[in-house]
């Protein structure tokens, strides 16, 4: 049974539920999992209306062998057993983020005397952890101000009051620059270390005013005691709070626990902005670029991102900021809107222009990339061919006369190794009699470069000839009597083993056959055939009509020109109805072409 019918099979089985499906190919492998209220509804719409379907998923239906599902009770159930499940399998068709597990933590560590450090691992051993950063840098300038602010231990002996009793341990360099008050020698009351560990957690939970009082009280006690120089020391930690504060950005002091999720996207990529805000402020942000595998929408996309980001850096928030109207997710007591004023605006706002800045960035680097890459392809050419220049405009020359009737003949342009098109030309073989291949790429480049000499254009950088050593020499002649042969390279390439000739040279050139300057080549030399023969085939169709129809008595060139245009050839002509006919022509013409028609099949 072919695998299509085996796949419809399968569908009648399925059941009508919310859950999950997964689609495997040949190799048995999931290549896409997705979510439905209705399984077999949803997977149904796959085969059911394929022509509808983007290329994309046309390709992805192609490779579908085997189904597979889960019943859910809810829609919400779906939405996250299917983000766990792209995040296990990674399917070829899904979009995907990396896991939230290679984000760094800050972790306030289970022991006595606590230490701050900074990982990647998250241990279920009692220690509490903040995060995830999405920037390493970010991270490390609030470990720098945490550090700048507390004496915290930083090695890791085990500080059992029965170890430090027995004075199995000795205060290190940290002690003695000041970073440490040694409580390993029992040179600091574990009371005020604790003290400060529990304003640590409040700064790193994004409350700064607990540890700002603590400072700004030590500073004017220790002023009213006349110790000037320690007063100044907490001075100093409270300037660093504020600057740390300043900052960050304050949103507003009423709004807390909110994320903000907007998304804009072009055809292949979407991008997202990600705040998180706390007590006020915005304490992470995240901005991504997601590749799309089937052409999804922004609602697709930010719902199913939106479940991995809340995921991967532990958001409960149950207030979700987006700029998409439609954006509707199956989340239990969360809420989603589309603010239009106030602070909450403001805050989308902000993440918009995140957003669309880094559109911006990346659409901007991938310019810059596509003309590095035509450079490149260029510096290769040059050298593969040995030109004196970089070839930034070259032009390629072609004849065409099928079976010998209706000479014409193409030049294509092109420049910065892109297609040129309004520099296109179309040539009338004028001078020729006759299918001569060699005596029209004499006229058309001697045509061409004459004009150019004439209006003062510059010459281009390459010529190519489409054909052998015969059509070369001629255009080497044209160059030679225009008197412009030594300020242009010009070359033939030769179709059946792609061999590259030089003026003078019997022997061709061969490059490699996956060389990006062969590419290039063979580009321009189609894009030369295919504008040629398209021309070609427009002239002879025009001449067909003219012979056939502007002879009938009654009907003229104007006549054939608007069927032309529209039907593009007789036999398509002959097709059309009756009333199609009167449609363009109206009823007095149609029954003389009709008639010439019926005569013409009868004779």
């Amino acid at each position: 049974m072919p695998a299509e019918e085996i796949i419809r099979e399968k569908i009648k089985h399925l059941p009508n539920r919310p859950g999950i499906y997964k689609f495997f190919d040949e190799k048995d492998e999931i290549i896409y999992v997705g979510k439905a209220v209705d399984i077999r509804k949803r997977v149904s719409s796959y085969f059911n209306k394929s022509t509808q379907h983007n290329n994309k998923t046309r390709k992805l239906i192609s490779h579908i062998r085997n189904i597979q599902f889960t019943i859910v009770d809810t829609e919400s159930d779906a939405f996250l057993l299917e983000n766990n499940l792209i995040k296990q399998y990674q399917p070829k068709y899904n979009i995907l983020l990396k896991d939230g597990k290679t984000y760094p933590y800050i972790c306030v560590t289970n022991e006595r005397f606590p230490r701050v450090i900074s990982t990647r691992n998250k241990i279920n051993d009692g220690s509490k952890y903040y995060g995830p950063y999405a920037s390493v840098t970010n991270m490390n300038v609030v470990l720098e101000m945490i550090r700048s602010l507390y004496p915290l231990r930083t090695c890791t002996y085990n500080l059992s009051p029965d170890n430090i009793e027995r004075g199995k341990f000795k205060v290190c360099l940290e002690y003695h620059i000041g970073n440490c008050k040694g409580p390993c020698e029992n040179l600091y009351d574990e009371e005020s270390y604790n003290q400060h560990i529990l304003q640590i957690r409040n700064i790193l939970s994004g409350n700064l005013s607990i540890a700002k009082a603590y400072f700004k009280d030590k500073m004017v006690a220790a002023a009213q005691e006349t110790q000037y120089e320690l007063a100044h020391s907490y001075k100093q930690k409270l300037d660093v709070l504020e600057d740390f504060q300043a900052k960050s950005t304050v949103v507003s002091n009423t709004l807390t626990n909110i994320d903000i999720f907007t998304i804009t996207s072009n055809e292949k990529c979407a991008f997202i902005n990600y705040l998180k805000v706390m007590n006020g402020a915005i304490i992470q942000t995240q901005s991504l670029e997601i590749t799309k595998k089937l052409d999804e929408t922004d609602v697709d996309i930010l719902a199913t991102i939106i479940v991995q980001l809340r995921h991967d850096f532990e958001s409960e928030s149950k207030e979700i900021l987006t700029n998409i109207e439609e954006l509707k997710l199956p989340l239990d007591n969360v809420t989603v809107t589309v603010p239009q004023i106030g602070d909450k605006r403001k805050l989308l706002n902000l993440s918009l222009k995140n957003v669309l800045y880094l559109r911006k960035e990346k659409e901007s680097m991938n310019e810059k990339s596509k003309d590095s890459n035509e450079v490149r392809i260029m510096e290769t050419l040059k050298k593969d061919l040995r030109l004196s220049e970089l070839p930034k405009h070259i032009e390629c020359f072609d004849n065409s006369n099928i079976q010998g009737t209706t000479p014409v003949a193409s030049m294509v342009c092109f420049r910065n190794a892109k297609p040129s098109k309004k520099d296109y030309r179309h040539y009338h073989i004028k001078t020729v009699v006759g299918p001569d291949d060699f005596a029209s790429m004499y006229e058309i480049v001697t045509r061409r470069y004459r004009r150019l000499l004439d209006e003062g254009t510059p010459l281009p950088q390459l010529i190519v000839i489409d054909g052998g050593k015969g059509q070369l020499s001629m255009a080497v002649k044209a160059l030679k009597d225009l008197g412009i042969y030594t300020q242009v390279a010009v070359i033939s390439i030769a179709k059946r083993l792609e061999e590259i000739f030089y003026p003078g040279d019997t022997l061709p050139l061969y490059i490699d056959k996956k060389s990006e300057s062969l590419r290039l080549l063979q580009r321009i030399r189609n894009e030369a055939h295919r504008f040629g023969i398209t021309f070609h085939r427009d002239r002879r169709d025009a001449g067909t009509l003219k012979t056939e129809i502007t002879e009938i008595k009654g009907l003229g060139p104007t006549t054939a020109q608007k069927l032309l245009s529209k039907f593009k050839s007789v036999k398509k002509i002959k097709e059309l109805s009756e009333t199609e006919l009167e449609a363009e022509i109206g009823k007095a013409k149609t029954k003389i072409l009709l008639d010439y028609f019926n005569q013409e099949s009868n004779a």
